[in-house]
């Protein structure tokens, strides 16, 4: 069975990027996927120092990194902070990225977010997206910006808008089809 890991760069309770995780899970489960959905906030970690490694790599990056490989997709919802990634989400890539063997060149990859905004986190997801990219993930063409977030969804977390229901649906057959070869 094909595997998916799901997150999201915000642990803020009332997230609509955590909801926006869910509902990603909800539709990858319909489509036959085996679904983890993870709370970064059970991993937690220090700001990325390399001067911690080798000797005091936090167990949580090891973890994490082991979960990443297991699985054969990675939907990660982002919020956008100024224009660009979730200081959570930059620390957590951080960690991962120095984990050997990589993370990023196993599973495919969507992005989405959620913002309160009109553009949906469009340059944040641009940022990741060029982020995994040089790291060798493959991360599907559809890019998942929802925005404003107060209009988005409707009182079961689905996505209420014509466009990005369709988009969602795009993601999970690119996810589902795509492969590493």
């Amino acid at each position: 069975m094909t595997t998916a890991l799901t997150l999201s760069g915000s642990i803020r309770r009332g997230s609509y990027n955590r909801l926006l995780q869910r509902h990603m899970g909800q539709k990858l489960e319909a489509a036959g996927v085996g679904v983890t959905a993870i709370d970064l906030g059970d991993f937690p970690m220090p700001i990325f120092n390399q001067d911690l490694e080798p000797d005091h790599v936090p167990e949580a990056a090891v973890t994490l990194a082991q979960m990443w490989r297991s699985h054969d997709i990675v939907f990660i919802a982002s919020p956008e902070y100024n224009g660009s990634v979730s200081p959570l989400l930059v620390n957590t890539i951080a960690w991962l990225s120095r984990q050997k063997p990589s993370v990023f060149r196993q599973a495919i990859f969507g992005i989405g977010g959620v913002s309160s905004g009109k553009y949906g986190t469009i340059w944040g997801l641009s940022h990741l997206r060029e982020s995994l990219t040089k790291m060798g993930a493959l991360v599907v063409p559809t890019l998942l910006g929802i925005g404003p977030a107060s209009e988005a969804f409707d009182a079961e977390g689905a996505p209420v808008e014509p466009g990005i229901i369709r988009k969602v649906d795009q993601m999970v057959h690119e996810l589902t089809h795509f492969s590493r070869g």
